[in-house]
């Protein structure tokens, strides 16, 4: 029995190690049924790896955002002032682990003495973890990523971005839209760039119908970190009397 345990064990390695194009392979259409059970396979190994990786506490909370900002650009700076904020106040800070934004979220984080988790994705052109992680896991799926940045989260803040950033918001503003997860405060963050969205969102979606006007209170907006760490406290307080599920 402990041999065949060992295979087993053997086995599930050998099915949770990183290759390429796992998602491409998994999306390119009708496949070997063979081939669609291994990648359902592999895809709930990735989720019981996060799971077991991941040792969240208490809520933590997510800042998404562009990993193309150096150090010392104003979004950069800004980040690192909001995890260092969002750290003081007792919060982990969950970042998708990879540089620019992330980085400085986690960096913020760290200089507080805040816990500083990343949660990567493996990319063609390589998207390594940044060197201010407390915890980090590696995922080779977006899907299994996106769930693990939001499960362990109480409230998000979003930083300027490109497609990643605009994906991983709305996703988590559908999944909150459509009563899947409870409402919790998503933040934007750089008013001079989130600007135009939030026109478009109300000029073009809420004036053909495509989403109520009530949809925009699912977004707040501040460009002050003290700012947003008290929109955070204020809605757990509101939840806690609420008695409606806060994650504790």
């Amino acid at each position: 029995m402990p041999e065949a345990r060992d295979k087993d064990q053997d086995h599930n390695l050998w099915l949770l190690r990183h290759a390429r194009d796992l998602e491409t392979r998994f999306l390119v259409g009708r496949r070997d049924r063979a081939e669609d059970l291994e990648s359902a396979v592999r895809i709930f190994l990735e989720f019981l790896k996060g799971f077991e990786t991941l040792e969240v506490a208490c809520p933590s909370v997510t800042i998404f955002g562009s990993a193309r900002f150096e150090e010392g650009h104003k979004y950069y700076d800004l980040a690192r002032a909001v995890g260092r904020k969002v750290a003081e106040a007792g919060f982990p800070v969950i970042t998708g682990g990879g540089p620019g934004v992330m980085e400085a979220a986690n960096r913020g984080a760290r200089e507080a003495g805040g816990k500083s988790i990343g949660v990567n994705i493996q990319l063609p052109m390589e998207q390594g973890p940044n060197p201010y992680l407390d915890e980090f896991v590696e995922f080779d799926h977006f899907f299994v990523r996106k769930v693990m940045l939001v499960k362990y989260s109480c409230a998000f803040i979003v930083m300027p971005g490109g497609f990643g950033t605009l994906d991983e918001v709305f996703e988590t503003a559908t999944l909150m839209q459509t009563g899947k997860i409870e409402h919790f405060p998503i933040i934007t963050m750089g008013n001079d760039f989130w600007g135009h969205l939030r026109n478009f969102i109300k000029n073009s979606l809420v004036a053909e119908g495509t989403v109520n006007e009530k949809d925009l209170d699912l977004f707040q907006n501040t460009d002050d970190p003290e700012e947003a760490v008290s929109i955070i406290k204020r809605h757990r307080v509101r939840q806690a009397g609420d008695n409606s599920g806060v994650r504790s």
